[in-house]
């Protein structure tokens, strides 16, 4: 039994996704949060910066943005300069002031679906059109159609929105898929906002995230990083995300955007990353093992139910799972009635699909894949 084995009571703790079935015999296998302690040095940390007492208005520490340079470094061999950092409460964020910052109202900003609920949301909320294109599964692997997202691109598209590994399909795009993209941009003069929160959860071990704006310089003059602990070290209760922009104008474009409507980032947030950055390293490889063994078992599990089906999960803590050949009209309603909470794939514009957040203990996970498997049996 490991540390990730342990079953923590988070009922009544005020937390989103076990409180959304407050008082129910439903396991929330829904939002993007783990069911797992965080590391111990991010703990520490707070406690730390509690036992000081005083919450006022708060700078990152002067130690941040080089650490934040040396983990993009190790990790994924991205050379930054500290100066293309911005600092932003959370992610979403970062989706709606890069479409307020390129272009103007009325132009349109493309991106793959099935995909993160915000990414949908975003562009209308600031007045931009949204342009979808529908990710491809080609022999049991979903890719990217070039030629539909080629023909999707107008003289008004602006804007792509990438997410890489991708939430919910579990893709961590190669790089001949980025370099195809970066192409795109390129030919199209379009700027790219690169969602990659989840970059430090590649399952795979004979893979490794890739940013897209390292690929060349060219790139990352047109492109818009979000990157965050949050995923990686389940510290999203604390707002701290960042974005990664080296072209001085384009930075200043979304500076502009945040305006005075963004908030700072908050005190434990930045405690929480630094310690996060610094320290969390053995925990992550650990996690990383453990989330390899829940990946495994759910496929596994799919598999073997009748008319569900999923891909080959390279990345992420969720699973993206085919109902459509159950027959059933409202599959994230059908298992809820069976005591698992899962998001529904119209979320997601992915009608017919419904996705299991796997980053809890491996009993919990169990459990839930048994009542989805007496669910489906009861009702054959």
């Amino acid at each position: 039994m490991t540390e990730f084995d342990q079953i923590i009571d988070r009922r009544g703790t005020g937390s989103v996704k076990w409180d959304k079935y407050r008082d129910r015999d439903i396991l929330p296998l829904w939002v993007a949060d783990m069911d797992f302690r965080s590391p111990p040095a991010v703990i520490e940390a707070l406690h730390e910066r509690v036992s000081h007492g005083i919450f006022g208005y708060t700078a990152p520490p002067d130690e941040l943005p080089g650490v934040i340079a040396e983990h993009l470094r190790n990790e994924f061999d991205w050379e930054i300069d500290v100066d293309w950092l911005v600092w932003l409460p959370g992610l979403v964020t970062g989706l709606n002031v890069a479409c307020c910052a390129v272009g103007q109202e009325g132009d349109a900003v493309a991106t793959l679906v099935p995909v993160y609920p915000p990414f949908l949301s975003a562009p209308s909320l600031t007045g931009r059109q949204l342009v979808t294109i529908r990710l491809e599964q080609t022999n049991g692997r979903w890719g990217i159609d070039f030629d539909r997202l080629e023909q999707s691109i107008t003289p008004r598209t602006r804007l792509f929105m990438l997410c890489n590994p991708h939430n919910p399909v579990g893709r961590a795009f190669d790089r001949q898929e980025l370099e195809r993209v970066a192409d795109l941009a390129l030919r199209f003069d379009l700027i790219i906002c690169s969602d990659e929160i989840h970059a430090g959860l590649i399952l795979d071990q004979d893979k490794r995230h890739i940013p897209i704006a390292a690929l060349a310089q060219e790139v990352a003059d047109r492109t818009i990083t979000l990157q965050a602990p949050s995923k990686t070290f389940n510290i999203p209760g604390l707002g701290c995300s960042f974005a990664v922009i080296s072209e001085p104008s384009l930075r200043r474009a979304f500076k502009r955007a945040m305006g005075m409507l963004v908030p700072h980032v908050n005190t434990l947030g930045y405690t929480a990353t630094l310690a996060a950055y610094r320290y969390g390293e053995e925990w992550h490889r650990e996690l990383l093992a453990y989330l390899r063994g829940n990946r495994d078992l759910v496929e596994t599990t799919i598999r073997e139910l009748p008319g569900l089906s999923t891909t080959h999960l390279e990345a992420t803590y969720l699973a993206w799972i085919d109902t459509r050949e159950t027959g059933l009209t409202d599959p994230g309603r059908f298992f809820e009635a069976a005591g698992v909470g899962l998001s529904d794939g119209r979320e997601f514009d992915g009608n017919g699909f419904v996705r299991l957040n796997f980053g809890c203990p491996r009993p919990l996970l169990q459990q839930a894949l048994q009542r989805m498997r007496d669910a489906l049996a009861a009702r054959a």
